[in-house]
Formats: C-alpha cells, sequence, structure tokens
C-alpha cells in the first residue's frame, strides 16, 4: 500500500517499514526546535524533576525570535536565562538575538531544515518548514518531554490534497491564497475536515511558485487548526536546498497509489486581492468591501511573509513615495540574511527615505505586541501571521490582514487600498 510524503517521512523517524493514518507512533527529530518564550519554562519543568541535561542535546535548536530587543528588565533577565540554559544543556545550535532571525525561517536559508527532514518544534507556525518538503510537527508544551526522552508519542495525521489549479494574476499574491484557500477549506466541512490533518499541495500551478510564495501557502492554514501543509519541492527548490545545506538529504515524496482523506481544488485565475479581516486569517474578504477603512498602523514581515522577496515587492510600491501622515510602517526583516540582502540592494534606504521604523530580524509586533504596538481604536494593516483582538494592542484595535503589496499600497495612502492602483510598480 501506497504511503503519502508525510507519511514516509514519519516512518523513516520511527524506525517502521509503514505507517497509516492515527498510527500512534514515536518519532526521532533531526531537529528539536525551541523557541524563546518556551525556554523558562522547559527548564523550570526539568528542574523540577530533577533532569539536568537533555536527550540528544546537538539536535536542539534554541531560537530568539520573539524578544530581539529588551523592552523591560524582566524580558532582558528571561534573555540572560536562555543563555544560561543554552550552556548548562550544551545546546547544539543556539542563534541569540541578531544571530538568525526568525525561527520558522532562518533554518532554511542556513541549511539547518532540507527537504524530507522530520522536526519538533514548540510553535505551530514550524509549518512554514514545508515549504521546502520538510515534515514539521508543533509539540507545543510537550515540547518539554521531547527534550527530556528524544521523542513523543504522535498520531500520524491523515493526509488532504490540495490541487492548485490556473495563474495568478497581476497584483495578486500568495498570501491571497493563503487567505482565501484557508476560508474555503474550512466552509468545506463536515465533507472536509482540516482538523489536525496534513495539506499536502499539488497541481501544475506549484511548479511556477518559489519559496516565498509557498511558505505564504505553509502560513496561513496553521491558524486554522491543520497538523501542517507538505509542498513537495520543485527542481528549483531542492537546487536552492543544496547549496545551503548542512548535510546530505533525502526528499519524501507520495506514491502514486498513497491515500488521501480528501482532495480539494482551488482556482487561482479568478482570485483577486484579498485581506483577512480581524478575528482570524480564515476570515479572508475581497479588498474592495473594505478599501478606504483608515489605518494608522502598517507591518511589514512575520513568518509568513518575511523573506526578502516579500520586501523587494513592498520596496517598488514605496519606492520614491512616503507613508501618508498619520500613519506609521514597521519593517521587519524576517533573517539576518534577508536584514543584510535589503541593505545592501538598497531596500532599507527605501523603506527609511517613505519614513518606515526598521526593526531587527525576528518576528517583530507579532510577537504578541513585544514592539510597534497599536493604541486603543487603531486599526492596522499588515502580513502578521495571525489576527486575533489584542494580538499588536489593546482588543478594540483591529488588526487586517494582507499582502506586501496590499501592506505597502495601503501604508502609502493612509487606508486600505487594493495594490493594483499601483500595478506599474509591482509588475
Amino acid at each position: 500500500m501506497g504511503m503519502t510524503a508525510v507519511e514516509k517521512a514519519l516512518a523513516r523517524a520511527s524506525g517502521a517499514q509503514q505507517v497509516q493514518p492515527w498510527d500512534v507512533v514515536y518519532p526521532e527529530p533531526a531537529l528539536v526546535f525551541v523557541h524563546d518564550g518556551h525556554v523558562e519554562g522547559a527548564r523550570r519543568e526539568l528542574d523540577a524533576l530533577g533532569i539536568d541535561c537533555i536527550t540528544r542535546p546537538e539536535r536542539v535548536v534554541f531560537a530568539t525570535d520573539h524578544e530581539v530587543v529588551y523592552l523591560s528588565p524582566r524580558a532582558a533577565a528571561r534573555g540572560s536565562a536562555i543563555r544560561r540554559t543554552a550552556r548548562d544543556w550544551n545546546v547544539g545550535h543556539f542563534y541569540d538575538a541578531g544571530r538568525g532571525g526568525h525561527g520558522h525561517l532562518f533554518p532554511m536559508e542556513a541549511g539547518l531544515v532540507t527537504p524530507g527532514m522530520f522536526v519538533f518544534a514548540s510553535d505551530m507556525h514550524c509549518s512554514n518548514f514545508g515549504a521546502i518538503g520538510a515534515v514539521p510537527v508543533r509539540a507545543g508544551p510537550e515540547v518539554v518531554s521531547v527534550l527530556a526522552m528524544g521523542t513523543l508519542w504522535t498520531t500520524v495525521p491523515p493526509s488532504v490534497k490540495v490541487v492548485l489549479s490556473g495563474r495568478l494574476q497581476p497584483g495578486v499574491s500568495c498570501r491571497d491564497v493563503g487567505f482565501r484557500m484557508t476560508q474555503a477549506l474550512l466552509q468545506s466541512a463536515p465533507t472536509i475536515d482540516i482538523d489536525y490533518r496534513y495539506l499536502e499541495l499539488a497541481g501544475d500551478a506549484l511548479d511556477a511558485l518559489d519559496l516565498h510564495e509557498r511558505i505564504a501557502l505553509c502560513n496561513t492554514p496553521t491558524e486554522a487548526g491543520v497538523a501542517g501543509v507538505f509542498v513537495p519541492p520543485s527542481a528549483r527548490v531542492l537546487d536552492w536546498c543544496r547549496q545551503r545545506a548542512r548535510q546530505p538529504f533525502e526528499p519524501v515524496s507520495s506514491d502514486p497509489d498513497a491515500t488521501y482523506e480528501a482532495t480539494f481544488t482551488f482556482d487561482l485565475s479568478g482570485l483577486g486581492p484579498q485581506v483577512a479581516l480581524p478575528g482570524s486569517p480564515a476570515n479572508a474578504a475581497d479588498l474592495a468591501q473594505v478599501a478606504g477603512t483608515p489605518v494608522q498602523h502598517a507591518y511589514l514581515g512575520s513568518c509568513g511573509s518575511g523573506m526578502y522577496e516579500d520586501f523587494a515587492i513592498a520596496a517598488r510600491l514605496l519606492r520614491g513615495r512616503r507613508i501618508a501622515a498619520g500613519t506609521r510602517l514597521f519593517v521587519v526583516p524576517g533573517t539576518v540574511e534577508c536584514a543584510q540582502r535589503m541593505a545592501e540592494a538598497g531596500l532599507t534606504e527605501v523603506f527609511m527615505d517613505a519614513g518606515a521604523v526598521v526593526l531587527p530580524a525576528g518576528c517583530g509586533p507579532c510577537a504578541g505586541g513585544n514592539m510597534g504596538l497599536m493604541d486603543s481604536g487603531e486599526a492596522s494593516i499588515s502580513t502578521a501571521a495571525t489576527n486575533h483582538a489584542g494580538r499588536m494592542g489593546p482588543k478594540d484595535s483591529k488588526c487586517y490582514l494582507g499582502s506586501p503589496a496590499t501592506v505597502a499600497a495601503s501604508a502609502i495612502a493612509g487606508r486600505i487600498t487594493d495594490p493594483r492602483e499601483f500595478l506599474e510598480a509591482i509588475r
């Protein structure tokens, strides 16, 4: 019986010849990711159990990305505690502030995560790694068990095939696709259930998509409860990974006779720019429904739109223009490498000339409002990963999500604006 790519990765990590949906397995991850907000709690739990060392510390990655700038004495103390823990546990890969950037992005650039690799992570947006054909699973608080034991019982998720057809129109991006596709999948219930399912993307449209577009497609469905998103890597993506990989890798692909719980087809060709309305990234709406809504806050970055290409798109709109009076724009490179490329290519200068605030690589305002907050009653348009109430400020502030082009266009106008008004700049 054939297996899906996700089943193959879990079987390989578990030392099994065959697995099927809902099997319980104990996979050994190639890497274990722990983000800065989870380190202190993990240390307390293991200390309380008398455990002073972790299993396979050479496979553990600490990523400081939520609090890269300490804005309180408590944050500074937390940073010191993370550094002590990394030293005491002999963590193999410690990326402190300024060393890597966003933990859902830089591991791919750095060649740490590679196609076919199975990983555990503390944070749900590890789903990004599926963009290169890796298979991540969120462990959440139970990442403590992975640190202590080297594995965690895991249920093999069923796979749902999502077939992408058609081609995107000018001015429309994969962030727009992510919002609308996620909404459509949720609305397909009960025929299709995506809760703890792995979405496997397919279709002729995939070959034309670059890595930053694949990341955008992996990011949004996470908020709807999927176990992950797997994107079969193209020859171009595999070549990109080989140039960066620290060791040889073996991609996984689904067998022709693999069994999927359901199949869903999504047409890209008829889609226009979208906005995710406040409350959830799945609250997709045609941008025209909210065009003209004043925004006082805008933000470019996050794990959904934090690659160099995302900023290049926005910079094309902002070049030679100014951000509207009364609107502030925060620009947060996803990775240190991305920040360096932006500076070398002159993008950082474009953003600063436009009046934007450029922040260090990491999560930025999307990290639960650690920086770049909104005030009560303000509205924001951003490329953040999520937009539930209170995410970037008081609960009565409103967070709209859009593509990098939509955010740039809206920051220029001071109101939510269709990026196709600047079509010549974004072609």
